[in-house]
């Protein structure tokens, strides 16, 4: 805990490189691109059409207790925190790798590296949110106060998902094998997370692994908050904090361990 709070200090006095960071990673990723931000938006409302049309047309998954919402809304509830949480691992696992001429040049905390990736996805995710809002809006979907709950399911996920970053991001400049094997990780936990059908189809006897990920906790309580209304499940909520606080303690402490040899790596 000590170590976080060291961390949590260098990087505030770092924070305008981190923002300078933020910015770049912003400004560059489609800097040539002709339609811009909008692929932002694009991407998961393509995704979201095709997969709709295929789980809840062709195969008919049924979302039980949210029965009574359309399942693209039921779908993209779920989809974009994934989303967000498998792009941030994904391109924080790469970014020491694409930094290194700044590793070797010159000195500021490495942590910063994958933090401002992870607040550019976030960004991405603000902007897809649009189209989240558009469909509930056409739907008329009601909302009420428990809505804001999604702020520290939000945060809670956040943690989680800082924590693997930064332990893929280390394993992966020492062993370049790691984004492979994040990439087939990230495709089964995928389908092992109620994401495309609901936690209520989960057999009885596999809820233990159910309570034992994060993401699927946190999905799960995505769609409690915004699609039905009510609170989450706080046994589930308080386990998945501890889960996600432990792996954020781990990838620190496993990142800060490597990091006098990231130069040599590079």
């Amino acid at each position: 805990m000590l170590s976080l709070i060291k961390e949590i200090q260098a990087i505030h006095k770092w924070r305008e490189l981190l923002w300078q960071m933020v910015g770049r990673e912003v400004k560059a990723r489609y800097k040539q691109s002709i339609l811009g931000y909008f692929w932002v938006i694009l991407n998961p409302l393509a995704q979201m059409l095709v997969m709709s049309f295929a789980f809840s047309i062709i195969m008919r998954i049924p979302t039980y207790s949210s029965g009574h919402i359309p399942y693209s809304i039921f779908l993209f509830v779920a989809l974009l925190p994934w989303t967000l949480f498998s792009n941030s691992l994904s391109s924080a696992s790469a970014s020491l790798v694409s930094a290194g001429g700044l590793i070797t040049k010159i000195y500021f905390p490495r942590t910063i590296l994958v933090i401002s990736t992870i607040i550019a996805k976030i960004i991405d995710f603000l902007f897809a949110n649009i189209v989240l809002i558009i469909y509930m809006i056409a739907y008329h979907m009601p909302i009420n106060i428990n809505i804001l709950w999604v702020i520290p399911i939000f945060f809670i996920q956040q943690i989680f998902t800082l924590g693997l970053s930064l332990f893929f991001a280390a394993a992966n400049l020492l062993y370049r094998d790691v984004q492979y094997l994040l990439s087939m990780i990230l495709l089964l936990w995928m389908y092992v997370t109620p994401i495309i059908y609901s936690a209520d189809m989960i057999p009885a006897k596999y809820k233990i692994i159910f309570q034992l990920n994060p993401m699927a906790v946190i999905t799960n309580a995505y769609r409690q908050v915004i699609l039905s209304g009510g609170v989450p499940k706080y046994s589930s909520l308080i386990i998945a904090t501890i889960l996600s606080f432990v792996v954020l303690l781990f990838g620190l402490r496993y990142f800060k361990s490597r990091e006098k040899i990231f130069a040599d790596n590079i």
